[in-house]
């Protein structure tokens, strides 16, 4: 069982790159919205509710997938109210049922976040939708994290969603569905 964990700043393109590989890969996409969304329909954003909940969410859906053995795509957006050790916990959870943990670091530079941002396919999912939010926010620090673990770095600002998922497939040795 393997988890593929892409994780790069809001707008990069993170999902679309997700559903790439779900094409190729016959794997499904857990995308952080989904726990996001559930949990901020209770608590705000960055409550310490909301924050626990969402981690404690996903790491029991992680732990479940890898019990079944049922390799999945994840996609994260780092930033401050996600606690420093959780990627430390999905390997420890994932890795505690014989499953293994690949993180994808996406990126590309702030101008093409801005142009992206606004996308109105980022409104099915709650996303950030605003070139003055995500300054603000950027400014502010909110994405000011430790690094994450990589084995692949990937600037989406100059390569295709589908190009970044064969290159992912490629040098992460994964298989692709028949």
């Amino acid at each position: 069982m393997q988890m593929l964990f892409l994780h790069g700043p809001p707008a990069v393109g993170k999902l679309t790159v997700a559903r790439a590989l779900e094409a190729r890969l016959g794997w499904p996409v857990f995308h952080n919205h989904l726990v996001v969304d559930a949990v901020g329909a209770l608590f705000p954003f960055g409550s310490p509710n909301f924050v626990r909940l969402r981690e404690e969410f996903w790491i029991q859906a992680f732990d479940a997938a890898a019990m079944e053995e049922r390799s999945f795509i994840f996609t994260f957006a780092p930033e401050r109210s996600v606690r420093t050790n959780f990627p430390t916990r999905v390997r420890e959870a994932v890795g505690a049922r014989g499953g293994s943990v690949r993180f994808v670091a996406l990126t590309a530079a702030p101008d093409v976040l801005a142009a992206r941002v606004e996308n109105e396919s980022r409104a099915a999912h709650g996303k950030l939708r605003s070139k003055a939010l995500l300054k603000e926010l950027t400014e502010a620090g909110a994405f000011d994290v430790p690094p994450l673990p990589a084995e692949l770095t990937l600037d989406l600002g100059v390569l295709a969603p589908e190009a970044a998922a064969a290159r992912i497939i490629s040098a992460l040795h994964l298989p692709v569905k028949a």
